[in-house]
């Protein structure tokens, strides 16, 4: 089959390596000059296949509130709040005080993340890709006690579920992290020990690259506008290119991977998407000096602030922001990323040649992300990960792959239904 994958991000590449791995023609479309230009470009360039959890977490409720009024505080509203955002916030509320859904939506998604895991080993056993990729673990820490209590009952629940991981006293972690130096208050951590790393905007170019020598195409710099479709099928998307003319482009089948994009697509197919773009901070720098800098992926849980190595460069990443697709970089959300580097990683870089960036995660008000077949026959949907599209890519790719052929995916999918928002 033809088929064309609306969307050039990671999630939408994985998924034309899938799709090519199995023999079909595949089309990209995407309106940016590369691939993995929006969401992709400065994310947290974690890997957290044992980390994934749902948004809507009920045990954050109450702790959001207060996060709010602080100056460093991880949550952040725009005001006055647009309708949008309120809608958003009340589907959260209402999602996360449903009894038993966050449990089984966290192993639905662990199980996705298990899978992601094998799926990006193999892609990068199969292709050479440069991204300053590694899987040495990925560290939360605790910076008071009842962290560390939090983390032991979440010990438990991976090891039941075959994720390795392990609890650390304050040495360890100074021992598998050398280079934390810093005065910021540390109880001990857990260590998801197969996490991975990787730049994601790299890893997205570099697999693109792979399509196109395997036959893909990557047209770039056009828009979709919107999807042909009559009541059984979608038979083609209307694109603008950048010479401002419109053109057709046909397919057998189509792939959804659009981000905070894809609502507009399918809802005059009868499919409303409540995705929001959740807004995220991030600075990325060279390390000046490497011995004091992560080994891999340090969560600090005091700013909700991650920083990660990628090669001789620090990235650092924090903030939720409700503020709808406002691009602004506010200079204390910097500070605030810069000061939680400090704490833990003083001197390793010079903060001051720190390049920032800002981004939207697709999130859904549940927090699974839409993964299936859409309201006609021969479209699928890839959307929606939220915070954990590089994390997920992989292993999302190949169960859209396997149900666009028609197979029974590795992983179940109840979770992640597109329908499930109209039930």
């Amino acid at each position: 089959m033809h088929i064309v994958v609306i969307g050039g991000g990671v999630v939408g590449v994985t998924t034309a390596r899938e799709l090519i791995r199995r023999g079909h023609r595949v089309t990209v479309l995407e309106r940016h000059p590369v691939a993995g230009n929006e969401t992709s470009k400065g994310n947290a360039a974690q890997r957290s296949y044992g980390v994934v959890y749902p948004w809507a977490d009920p045990s954050m409720v109450f702790k959001s509130l207060p996060w709010l009024l602080q100056q460093d505080g991880p949550l952040k509203l725009g005001l006055p709040p647009s309708l949008e955002a309120l809608r958003f916030m009340f589907a959260t509320l209402r999602y996360a005080w449903s009894p038993g859904l966050f449990g089984l939506n966290k192993r639905a998604m662990l199980r996705l993340g298990i899978y992601s895991r094998e799926r990006f080993l193999a892609l990068e056993q199969e292709h050479k890709l440069a991204f300053d990729g590694a899987h040495q673990g990925l560290l939360h820490l605790a910076s008071t006690p009842g962290a560390m209590e939090d983390y032991r009952k979440l010990h438990e629940l991976l090891a039941g579920m075959g994720i390795a991981s392990s609890l650390l006293t304050p040495e360890q972690v100074r021992q598998v992290e050398p280079g934390m130096t810093g005065g910021g208050p540390l109880y001990g951590a857990i260590r998801y020990d197969t996490d991975g790393t990787g730049d994601c905007h790299l890893f997205s170019q570099e697999l693109a690259r792979v399509c196109q020598e395997l036959g893909a195409e990557f047209r770039y710099e056009v828009s979709v506008e919107h999807l042909l479709a009559d009541q059984q099928r979608v038979n083609g998307v209307q694109i603008r290119r950048a010479d401002g003319r419109t053109e057709i482009v046909e397919g057998d089948a189509f792939v959804v991977s659009a981000g905070c994009w894809s609502p507009e697509l399918v809802l005059p197919l009868g499919l409303k998407l409540p995705i929001y773009p959740v807004k995220g901070y991030s600075i990325t720098v060279p390390l000046s000096e490497p011995g004091r800098a992560p080994v891999s992926t340090i969560h600090d849980d005091n700013f909700k602030v991650v920083s990660t190595r990628l090669g001789n460069r620090l990235r650092a990443t924090g903030f939720v922001e409700l503020a709808d697709f406002n691009r602004d970089i506010p200079g204390a959300r910097i500070a605030t990323i810069k000061k939680s580097v400090q704490s833990r990683f003083p001197g390793c870089a010079n903060l001051d040649d720190a390049e920032t960036w800002t981004g939207f995660r697709p999130m859904t008000p549940d927090g699974p992300a839409i993964i299936g077949r859409g309201p006609r026959d021969n479209l699928f949907l890839n959307t929606g990960h939220g915070t954990f599209g590089w994390t997920l890519s992989a292993g999302s790719a190949a169960v859209i792959a396997q149900v666009i052929d028609g197979e029974e995916p590795a992983v179940q999918l109840d979770a992640f239904r597109p329908g499930r928002f109209s039930e």
